[in-house]
């Protein structure tokens, strides 16, 4: 027998294996959870696809931000809130716009209140005269749950 096992006393030992499961049990319902918020994400961001091509840019963006939300966009131009940020997606460049996107990568923090993705995009803009342009990029978009439980942006 291993003289680790021969300096424990019967309690501490069965405390100490009481312990071992404990923690293991905590770190498959701390997976369990993470599991679950990742799928929030990816819903929430399929939800603001969605939203952005049927509703149109300034609505989807409007109606995912939080209301600390922030976009950086043109020449660093940083946009702050909701109305705002509607303001902005208003213009006729965007009015025609569609978008796509998946999350390549989401990740959540430990007490599941914030969560961050990334991956590609491409926006499709229509201009008055038929002319369609495309662009491609990389997004990252920072999410944070509400008092409501919902998740809205607060970064993008």
């Amino acid at each position: 027998m291993d003289p680790i096992f021969h300096t424990l006393k019967k309690g501490t030992f069965f405390q100490l294996v009481l312990l071992c499961f404990v923690l293991k049990s905590h770190s498959q319902a701390s997976n369990e959870r993470d599991s679950s918020v990742i799928k929030q994400i990816i819903s929430v961001e399929a939800q603001f696809e969605g939203d952005l091509n049927a509703y149109g840019a300034a609505f989807a963006f409007e109606k995912f931000a939080a209301s600390d939300a922030v976009i950086r966009r043109l020449n660093d131009t940083l946009i702050k809130g909701p109305k705002k940020i509607r303001k902005f997606y208003s213009a006729s460049f965007f009015k025609n716009a569609k978008a796509y996107w998946k999350p390549d990568f989401v990740d959540i923090s430990k007490d599941g209140t914030m969560a961050y993705t990334y991956g590609k995009y491409l926006w499709i803009s229509t201009d008055e005269t038929g002319k369609v342009t495309e662009r491609r990029g990389v997004f990252h978009t920072v999410w944070k749950r509400q008092k409501d439980l919902s998740w809205k942006y607060v970064w993008d």
